[in-house]
């Protein structure tokens, strides 16, 4: 089976003041997860869209999914964890005890403040994934990079055609991914806070899909106003 894992557990301090968690903000008319929900729906060969949010946003995430959309048949809400690799493994723990685990069953993990992925970074995430076990989605770095140890003096410049910006979604085989992440240690687990650097640095090959430029994550007041914006834009 083919699932979409969508990340809502975080809570968006980096919004300021709000008075909820940043992917129940408002983007064009409705809460900005919902948005990311509808492209996964579009997507008829994804069989389950797995929602991770906060605990105490269940009930909120389930009132406010009826609102929007009709048809919930393959939507299911999970609690999130305490870090985005716990989320990512709650959603895990949830499809094996409901569905069980198959050896080709592959899973996008994707954040749910994403709302512009599209249909065609879905599909190479999906064959991604089947075809190799790894995927992140990723655009061409089109700034300098510049390195620093301590934030205050560059330590190096790599070279930027070797330079990748990640997006999400992440993709991958899901016994693959488990059986990776039963083996970190607790320190590992503190440190490897991404999916995809936990295989590379385990020694597994992470291929690579091309994202869009604005395939952006909504984190900040400034990016609601872009966003805000290419949903305009959209209209037109």
């Amino acid at each position: 089976m083919i699932y979409a894992e969508i990340l809502a557990g975080g809570k968006g301090t980096r919004m300021g003041n709000t008075a909820m968690p940043k992917q129940f903000l408002m983007l064009g008319g409705k809460p900005i997860f919902v948005h990311t929900v509808e492209q996964f729906l579009m997507n008829t060969r994804i069989d389950e869209i797995i929602i991770c949010t906060p605990e105490v946003w269940i009930a909120h995430t389930r009132d406010t999914l009826k609102k929007y959309i009709k048809d919930l048949s393959r939507i299911q809400i999970v609690a999130g964890g305490a870090t985005r690799n716990d989320t990512i493994m709650n959603g895990i723990k949830f499809i094996e005890e409901t569905y069980g685990l198959n050896d080709d069953d592959v899973i996008l993990t994707h954040d749910a403040v994403r709302p512009f992925l599209t249909q065609r970074i879905i599909d190479d995430n999906i064959e991604g994934a089947i075809k190799h076990g790894a995927t992140d989605t990723v655009v061409e770095a089109f700034d300098t990079i510049v390195h620093s140890v301590d934030g205050k003096i560059i330590t190096d410049i790599p070279v930027r055609s070797e330079m990748f910006q990640g997006q999400t979604p992440q993709s991958f085989n899901i016994k693959l991914l488990k059986e990776f992440f039963e083996n970190l240690t607790d320190d590992e687990k503190e440190i490897l806070t991404d999916a995809c650097k936990a295989l590379v640095i385990k020694g597994h090959d992470v291929h690579l899909v091309r994202g869009e430029s604005y395939n952006m994550k909504i984190t900040t007041q400034y990016d609601l106003k872009v966003a805000n914006g290419l949903v305009e834009g959209q209209k037109i």
